[in-house]
């Protein structure tokens, strides 16, 4: 909702949207794309475009050192090439689902630019 400038990242409202998100969906930090059981049971996998939505998310609230870590923690899941799957299984990390998985790849350059300084903000100037 604050994407499409419907509600702002500060506004109660979204505040208490996240947080019943984050109470019902997020398992060991990373985003379930739903909880409840389907035609396989109950999920036991967590989507990871979800996953880097969320860390966008936090970066948006002002949460940055959080959508930090998580993002580190999400790219030490990648394998020996970088590569990410569809989802990863909570407290192993263990890569499942289609791979490679273009949502994935997409989901770590958007967090890296949200997550990267500007350049005016860079450790060096030109003179």
């Amino acid at each position: 909702m604050p994407e499409l400038g419907i509600i702002g990242y500060d506004d109660p409202r979204f505040q208490k949207t996240l947080a019943a998100i984050e109470k019902h969906l997020l398992v060991d930090g990373l985003m379930m794309r739903y909880a409840e059981a389907d035609d396989f049971g109950m999920p036991e996998t967590a989507f990871l475009v979800c996953t880097f939505w969320y860390i966008e998310t936090l970066a948006n609230c002002g949460r940055h050192d959080e959508a930090m870590a998580l993002f580190a923690r999400v790219l030490a899941l990648r394998n020996h090439v970088g590569i990410l799957s569809e989802d990863a299984v909570p407290g192993t990390g263990e890569l499942w689902g289609n791979f490679p998985q273009t949502y994935s790849m997409v989901g770590i350059i958007h967090c890296a630019r949200k997550l990267s300084r500007t350049w005016e903000e860079g450790l060096w100037r030109v003179s």
